[in-house]
């Protein structure tokens, strides 16, 4: 007990010694609480104690500025050269839209535009690595195959201008390629035969069937849409397949490709059912590089695409005339693209201005005018991002309810059609027609054929008529065919005269295919892909040659270089042409009378030689097989 008690004082003067110490390094770090007091209620006590500080520490402060000030000012230095020639970051932007355009024949046009905007370079072979809106699958094919635009379409129908008007981007029947390649490709046609297998994987198509013999490269009709006026033809690969069916499968990948897919937005609407229950049905996919502003200092990569629709309601046993969203694609919108900076609907309003013709519902009082092929058309627009839009019940369902089935169709100024004469399976003559309606202004245009191999074109035949007058074209180029190896190229720059027709008639002769070259279904005939008829029509109004003021993307895609006129393509209808087709049923009746002979002549003959012939005796009777039991019990031998 007394040791024990002797160790406490021992232990009250550490924890002293212990408290002490730390009080003294606190008071060297801390300000005391009379000197914070004392620092806030006189201020400049607190600026002398701050510049007596400052002069204790100053030169250790003043070095550490300026090694900052010169990092600043040699950073500044490196950064001169970058404010010259600024490298922005990847930005990117999508936009979707919807135009609806009531037809005078009691159709209904619907055009889809989706566009993705991407501030990136895929010239230079930079290798990117992240996408956000921009599919990767395409961002790829541009950055491996060197691809300076692309523009691909699958369409299912013909587009009939007479009675519907000029489409918003036409597009011929059947799949459609065509390819501008940088000017770094060495071997252009390895890598477009490469590209078309890709393509054909990405939207689930028959691309791979494209080869030399249905690819040209055109020297007029085809200039690149975006930035770059390339003129070297031999970077351009041009291609059809008229017979190409569209279904949902390549509805499926092209909705893919779309930042929000079918989830929300625009695209609820697409539902294969019922695009393709219409008369006609388009998409297609268009890439270019195009400007940011008016100077070009910034350039990006434009993803456009596109889905053009006909519905027939009037004659389709609705038994009124009137339509709806709910109608046309059985859904109503109730959002829109969260990734979207613009989600607009149009609906044309031109030729109904103070609502004689239709009423829609619901009302809007936001209008808007845009050139349109060479016409002034005004829209009623409807908002999507802002929520008064889809009213109350959160769901947008636009109705038009028809009061009068008056009014005439501003017929376009330019048509074009194309048939087969003759009769026999050795010759025969195509026949292409145009027409300027312009009551009196002449225009030129460029027309493009493309024949395949074994329609051996007879170019001497070649005449151009215009009201029974020859109209020697002004422009000729002619690449003879080869067979089995590539088509036939025609382009003319023809001069259309006002209000007039000129046909363009050339003849040529069938050839005899080997048996393995016909398709199945030989008998149905082969295609022949469209005549490409492209021109700058004169317009009634001034165009606006700015592309980089903003417009609707239904008026923006054809950039516009005069005021007086607007580019505009037709395409004709594609030509089913039966060529000499022997009889295949002929080999199947050879195979079976053969067949026949051999079964019943060496069967019979194989019969006869090795078959063993016995004789047999009759089976006794009853009676007489009874008798020889009993005998034969008896010991007696039978009878």
């Amino acid at each position: 007990m007394a040791a024990h008690r002797s160790c406490r004082p021992v232990w009250l003067f550490i924890l002293c010694s212990f408290s002490l110490f730390i009080i003294a390094g606190s008071q060297e770090t801390t300000v005391a609480p009379e000197q914070h007091a004392s620092v806030l209620d006189n201020p400049q006590t607190a600026a002398e104690t701050a510049e007596q500080t400052a002069g204790e520490s100053g030169g250790v402060e003043e070095r550490r500025w300026e090694g900052t000030e010169v990092r600043d000012a040699a950073a500044q230095k490196q950064a001169e050269p970058a404010v010259l020639q600024p490298t922005p970051q990847p930005k990117d932007d999508f936009q979707e839209e919807l135009v609806v355009r009531p037809l005078h024949s009691g159709d209904i046009y619907a055009s889809f535009q989706f566009r993705t905007l991407w501030e990136t370079d895929f010239m230079r072979g930079n290798k990117v690595s992240h996408y956000r809106l921009f599919p990767k699958s395409l961002g790829q094919v541009i950055s491996k195959f060197s691809v300076r635009e692309l523009h691909i379409s699958f369409t299912q129908g013909y587009w009939r201008t007479m009675q519907w008007g000029q489409p918003y981007l036409p597009s011929p029947p059947g799949a459609e390629l065509w390819v501008w390649f940088q000017d770094s490709v060495t071997d252009v046609d390895a890598t477009w035969k490469e590209l078309t297998n890709v393509l054909s994987g990405i939207f689930c198509a028959s691309l791979n069937f494209i080869d030399s013999t249905n690819t040209v490269q055109p020297s007029a009709s085809f200039k690149p849409l975006g930035i770059g006026n390339v003129t070297d033809h031999r970077f351009l690969r041009y291609a059809t397949l008229p017979r190409e069916i569209v279904c949902t499968e390549n509805l499926t990948p092209w909705k893919k490709l779309l930042p929000c897919g079918s989830k929300a937005g625009l695209a609820v609407l697409l539902k294969s059912e019922k695009l393709f229950h219409s008369s006609f049905h388009s998409q297609a996919v268009h890439i270019r590089p195009v400007c940011q502003d008016w100077q070009c200092k910034t350039t990006s990569w434009e993803l456009r695409q596109t889905l053009n629709v006909v519905f027939d309601l009037h004659n389709s046993g609705q038994g009124k005339r009137e339509w709806s969203l709910f109608k046309m694609f059985s859904r109503t919108l109730t959002e829109a693209c969260p990734l979207a900076s613009s989600s607009k609907i149009y609906i044309d309003i031109t030729d109904n201005p103070e609502g004689e013709q239709f009423e829609l519902s619901p009302a809007t009082s936001l209008l808007s005018q845009a050139m349109v092929l060479g016409d002034r058309r005004t829209f009623s627009v409807y908002d999507l991002t802002q929520q008064d839009t889809f009213g109350s019940v959160r769901s947008l369902n636009l109705l038009i309810r028809w009061k009068s089935t008056e009014g005439d169709m501003l017929r376009p100024l330019l048509h074009a059609e194309r048939y087969v004469a003759g009769y026999g399976l050795q010759t025969g003559e195509i026949h292409t027609l145009m027409y300027n309606h312009h009551p009196y202004r002449s225009f030129p245009v460029l027309q493009l054929d493309s024949v395949p191999w074994y329609l051996r074109l007879y170019i001497h035949t070649l005449t151009v008529t215009s009201k029974g007058k020859d109209n020697k074209p002004s422009y000729i180029h002619y690449q003879p065919s080869k067979d089995r190896v590539r088509p036939h190229l025609l382009e003319m720059l023809v001069q259309l005269p006002p209000n007039s027709v000129t046909e363009v008639t050339v003849q040529f002769e069938r050839a005899l295919l080997k048996w393995t070259e016909y398709t199945p279904d030989p008998n149905h005939g082969f295609y022949v892909g469209s005549s490409v008829i492209s021109s700058l029509v004169p317009s009634t109004v001034a165009m606006d040659t700015n592309s980089t003021r903003e417009r609707p993307l239904f008026s923006s895609f054809f950039p516009c270089k005069e005021e007086s006129s607007y580019f505009v393509r037709v395409y004709t209808e594609p030509l089913l042409v039966n060529l000499p087709t022997p009889d295949f049923s002929m080999p199947y009746n050879v195979i079976c009378l053969t067949c026949t002979v051999v079964a019943v002549g060496y069967g019979s003959l194989y019969n006869l030689l090795t078959r063993s012939f016995q004789i047999e005796e009759p089976s006794p009777g009853l009676a007489k097989r009874i008798a020889n039991v009993i005998r034969k019990m008896r010991g007696v031998p039978p009878l």
